[in-house]
């Protein structure tokens, strides 16, 4: 009686319980926990506490692997190290050469199709001819520059 005479008391100065701050936390605050909520709470508590027990033993377990594997790793690492490296590089060169040949049959693959589309389409033959005459409009500008080297070579040469 006591216990609600000081509750009272507390709610009248304006403070709440201890307990009474944390039901207000809760949803149905009123009558505390659900039942669905308890048997969460009871069936999910030793199944947790057992992974952790589980987890705890699986932690164990590799240190002690390690500690036991050290030594058998430095007395063979001459050999293992290099085997590693080997074995990382040859795999790094594997899938290397997978990307490089997907990229590849990608690339062949869309050009393909660029030709394809373009041929029924008529489209290629416009970038070809003016592509052939760019190439014989900058040889012949090539071919004065040179003659026009050569004589000044000439002139040079020749006072």
């Amino acid at each position: 009686m006591a216990d609600r005479g000081d509750r009272d008391r507390h709610q009248q100065e304006g403070h709440q319980h201890p307990s009474d701050a944390i039901k207000s936390y809760l949803p149905g605050a009123k009558g505390g926990p659900s039942t669905s909520k308890v048997l969460a709470v009871v069936t999910l508590l030793p199944i947790g506490g057992v992974l952790l027990v589980l987890a705890a033993l699986t932690f164990t377990g590799t240190l002690i692997g390690l500690a036991l594997a050290t030594p058998v790793f430095v007395l063979f690492s001459p050999v293992l190290v290099p085997a590693a490296l080997t074995l990382g590089l040859a795999v790094t060169g594997f899938l290397t050469s997978g990307a490089f040949g997907i990229t590849a049959l990608s690339s062949l693959s869309w050009i393909v199709n660029f030709a394809r589309r373009a041929m029924g389409d008529g489209i290629v033959t416009e970038p070809i001819d003016y592509t052939r005459r760019r190439a014989a409009d900058t040889a012949g500008f090539m071919g004065q520059k040179a003659k026009e080297a050569g004589q000044r070579t000439q002139e040079t040469v020749r006072p």
